[in-house]
C-alpha cells in the first residue's frame, strides 16, 4: 500500500525513493500463470470530485477512483534478462459505473472497454520492476541495495509451494465482499461505509492487528471506501488481519455500518451491525469460504461498551441453528432482510481449520475416540501435516505410551503415513525437521520395541496376503522408521544403562530373518509380491547407517550379505527384480558399509 498526496508523490516526504516491496515465494509454476500486476487507487476526500456542495470538505471519505493493470506476460522477458530496475507507465481507467468496481481489473484485463474510461492526458503510475531469484537469504545478501531502502515484505495469500520448516505465520485475510440493505423510507439509497474492528474476549479492540497493505502501520480500525447511492454495495476489499496466535482464540470482528449523507453537516450515521467470531466452539478457526452474517440494527445512541449483549446472538444461519432460543426483548434486533458477506482465508503455521487434526492434538479430550482419531489421520491435508509436523509426532507418541497394545498397530500406519508423505518432493525438504526431531527432541524410549513387532508383524503376512499396499508402504518408510527405532534404542539405554540389550539385539536379529523371508518368496506369479520385494530392496541400503550406531561393521555386513543372499538366484526371478537387486547391491557398495578397511570385504 502506498499513500500518494494530489501531486503524486509520497505524502510521507521520508518515503521518498521507498516506496519499494517485495513479492515473495512466486514458484516456476506461478510464473507460468497468466499473471497481473494490478494497482487499484482510491482517492480520499469529498464524496463527489466535481461537487463542492457534497458534503463539508473536512469530512473524509475513501471513494474509488481508478485502476491500472500490467500483464507480467508483457514484460517478464524484459525483466527476466535485466540486472537493474525497469521502469514501466501504467494507464489509470476510471470506472463507468460504481456498481462494477469490485470487478474492474477483471473488465481492464478483458478489455470490455464499455465498462471503463481512458485516461485523456498522460496520466498513469509510473514503477519500476526488478525479478530476484533465489531464496530470501541469498536475494538479501546479493541486492543490500534494495533492502536498505526499507522494503516492505508482501507474502503470497495463502501459502507458497514450498513451505519452509521455522516459516511462523499468522494471517487471517478478509474480504469484505458486499451487502444487502434497505433503502429505509428514503427516495435515495444510502453512502454506506464499514468500520472494521479486532475485538479480544474482554471487549477491548486490538490496536494493531488490521493492515490494509505492507509498506503502511498496522491500524486499530478500517473504513472501507463508500459507494455512492448503493444499497447493495460490492466492495470485495481486502485486509489482512496479523493478529498474535494467542489472542485468537475468543476474540471476534465487529462490522459496523454507516450512511454517510452529504447533506450541510456530513454525518456519518450508524444504523447497523454484523459480528462473527474467529474460533468457532470446537476450536478450529473460521473456513475458507465465503461466510453470510445477520444485520442488527442499531442506531447512533447505540454503545458497544457491554460486547457480551451480542455476542450470545448467532451471527450467521449456521450459528442460528445451534443457538438456544434468543428471547425478542433483547436490545438488538435482527434485521430480516439486510445481509453482509465476508470471505476469509487463513494463512498460518500455528491454527488449524481441520477437524480431524485438531482432534488428534487434543486427543486426550476423547480417550475414546482415540482409534477413530488416529484412522481419520489420512484424510488430513500434507501442508497440514508439515505445518504442524513436531506436534503430531509428539502426539503420536504419547498415544503409544499410553497404550501400546491397544494404539500401537494404528500409531505404526499413522508414523508410515507421514514418512511417505515426506518423500513427495513438495514437502521433501521437510525431511531435516524429521530429523532433527529424532535427534533433538523425540523422547519415545520405549517406542522402539512395538515400532520393530509391527515391522516384523507386516513381513511375516506378506507370504499370505492379496493386497499389499500397507506392506509396501511401511517398506518405503523402512529408513525413517529405522531411525526412529534406533534413537528409541539409544534413549532407553541411556535411561536405564544399557539394561536389556541383548532382547534388543535378538529383536533386530529376528527382524532380518523376516526381511529375508520376504525376499527369499517366489515372486513369478505374483506382481504384487515383486512390488512389496522392490520396495524393500529399494529401501534397505538405508539402513546400515542407523545400525552402525549399535552394532559392529562386521555384524553389519552379516547382516546384509545374509539378507541380499536370500533373494533366489537370478535364473529365478524376472528381469525387473533383477535390476533392483543390482541396484540394492550397487548401493550397498557405495555405502559407508564399503568404507572400513579389510571389513566390509568379508
Amino acid at each position: 500500500m502506498v499513500r500518494l498526496n494530489k501531486n503524486g508523490g509520497p505524502k510521507n516526504p521520508e518515503k521518498v525513493d521507498r516506496l519499494c516491496a517485495l513479492f515473495t515465494d512466486l514458484s516456476n509454476k506461478d510464473m507460468k500463470r497468466d499473471l497481473y500486476i494490478v494497482s487499484q487507487v482510491i482517492r480520499t476526500g469529498r464524496m463527489l470530485l466535481n461537487d463542492s456542495k457534497k458534503g463539508p470538505p473536512h469530512v473524509q471519505y475513501r471513494r474509488p477512483y481508478g485502476c491500472a493493470v500490467l500483464a507480467m506476460s508483457d514484460v517478464l522477458q524484459t525483466i527476466a534478462e535485466l540486472k537493474e530496475e525497469k521502469d514501466f507507465v501504467l494507464k489509470v481507467y476510471t470506472c463507468n459505473n460504481e456498481n462494477e468496481w469490485y470487478q474492474i481489473h477483471d473488465n481492464i484485463i478483458r478489455k470490455s472497454s464499455t465498462k471503463y474510461t481512458a485516461p485523456s492526458t498522460n496520466y498513469g503510475l509510473i514503477i519500476s520492476l526488478q525479478l530476484l531469484r533465489g531464496d530470501m537469504e541469498a536475494v538479501r545478501r546479493e541486492n543490500p541495495l534494495i533492502f536498505s531502502r526499507g522494503v516492505s515484505m508482501t507474502r503470497k495469500l495463502g501459502f507458497p509451494d514450498v513451505i519452509m520448516p521455522g516459516d511462523v505465520r499468522n494471517d487471517l485475510y478478509l474480504t469484505l465482499e458486499r451487502g444487502d440493505f434497505e433503502r429505509g423510507g428514503k427516495s435515495v439509497q444510502k453512502n454506506i461505509e464499514v468500520t472494521v474492528y479486532v475485538l479480544y474476549a474482554d471487549g477491548e479492540i486490538l490496536k494493531d492487528c488490521i493492515s490494509l497493505g505492507s509498506g503502511e502501520p498496522h491500524i486499530p480500525e478500517h473504513r472501507s471506501f463508500v459507494l455512492y447511492h448503493n444499497n447493495s454495495p460490492r466492495w470485495s476489499e481486502v485486509i489482512k488481519l496479523p493478529i498474535p496466535i494467542d489472542r485468537f482464540r475468543g476474540s471476534h470482528l465487529r462490522f459496523e455500518f454507516r450512511h454517510c449523507s452529504t447533506k450541510d453537516k456530513g454525518e456519518k450515521k450508524l444504523f447497523g451491525f454484523s459480528f462473527s467470531p474467529l474460533m468457532r466452539e470446537d476450536g478450529t478457526t473460521l473456513s475458507d469460504e465465503s461466510h453470510e452474517l445477520y444485520v442488527y440494527k442499531c442506531d447512533e445512541n447505540t454503545t458497544f461498551s457491554n460486547h457480551a449483549l451480542y455476542l450470545g446472538l448467532p451471527c450467521c444461519k449456521e450459528d442460528f441453528n445451534s443457538c438456544p432460543s434468543i428471547p425478542s426483548s433483547l436490545i438488538f434486533q435482527r434485521s430480516a432482510k439486510e445481509t453482509f458477506w465476508i470471505s476469509t482465508q487463513l494463512s498460518s503455521t500455528k491454527l488449524t481449520q481441520n477437524v480431524d487434526l485438531l482432534a488428534l492434538l487434543k486427543w486426550k479430550a476423547h480417550p475414546d475416540r482415540v482409534m477413530d482419531i488416529l484412522g481419520r489421520l489420512r484424510h488430513v491435508s500434507g501442508e497440514e501435516i508439515v505445518k504442524f509436523l513436531q506436534d503430531i509426532l509428539d502426539t503420536l507418541f504419547s498415544i503409544l505410551d499410553d497404550n501400546t497394545d491397544k494404539y500401537g498397530p494404528l500409531v505404526f500406519q499413522s508414523l508410515v503415513f507421514i514418512i511417505n508423505l515426506l518423500r513427495d518432493s513438495k514437502y521433501y525438504h521437510f525431511r531435516p525437521v524429521m530429523d532433527t526431531y529424532i535427534q533433538k527432541h523425540f523422547a519415545g524410549a520405549l517406542a522402539y520395541k512395538e515400532l520393530i513387532r509391527c515391522l516384523k508383524w507386516y513381513m511375516d503376512r506378506s507370504a499370505e496376503v492379496v493386497r499389499q499396499d500397507h506392506i509396501q508402504e511401511a517398506m518405503r518408510a523402512l529408513e525413517y522408521l529405522f531411525k526412529f527405532i534406533i534413537q528409541s534404542r539409544i534413549l532407553y539405554s541411556r535411561a536405564t544403562c544399557g539394561m536389556e540389550e541383548e532382547q534388543f539385539r535378538t529383536g533386530v536379529q529376528e527382524l532380518f530373518q523376516s526381511i529375508r523371508f520376504v525376499l527369499s518368496l517366489d515372486s513369478r506369479n505374483s506382481e504384487t509380491l515383486i512390488f512389496t520385494q522392490a520396495a524393500l530392496l529399494n529401501s534397505f541400503p538405508a539402513i546400515f547407517d542407523e545400525l552402525l550406531q549399535m552394532f559392529t561393521v562386521q555384524e553389519v555386513a552379516d547382516f546384509v550379505r545374509g539378507t541380499l543372499g536370500s533373494m533366489p538366484s537370478t535364473v529365478h526371478i524376472g528381469q525387473s527384480m533383477d535390476v533392483v537387486k543390482l541396484q540394492s547391491i550397487a548401493r550397498t557398495v557405495d555405502s559407508r558399509l564399503f568404507s572400513f578397511p579389510g571389513e566390509g570385504s568379508s
